[in-house]
């Protein structure tokens, strides 16, 4: 079986590009990059096993199941299956109000 493509999206790799400058001012620029190289090292693994995701809470309990997360703690990294395709929608950090990010992110459109 050939691997998935995972590819980001524009608002997953702001919130990359967030992360890491929120670390660099925080706490140091090695550190950021520490993080950073493991949240992609994370979502990286997708392509080879896709469905190993749980489907978050916050939208199963809206009634939403076609978006799957894993974690690189406390990131959450959730996700959405697509043909051959894997998108990383959102990267957010666990400890935010996730309902309302969640909902916002993924459900406005």
């Amino acid at each position: 079986m050939a691997g998935f493509d995972v590819l980001l999206t524009r608002d997953a790799a702001r919130d990359l590009e967030e992360i890491y400058h929120y670390i660099a001012a925080h706490d140091a620029p090695g550190k950021a990059e520490h993080v950073l190289s493991r949240i992609e090292k994370a979502f990286s693994t997708l392509s080879e096993f896709p469905e190993r995701g749980v489907r978050p809470a916050e939208l199963i309990a809206v009634g939403v199941g076609e978006y799957r997360e894993i974690f690189f703690k406390p990131y959450r990294i959730v996700y959405r299956i697509m043909e051959n395709r894997v998108y990383v929608m959102l990267i957010v950090d666990g400890r935010r109000d996730l309902q309302s990010v969640l909902q916002d992110r993924l459900l406005r459109g």
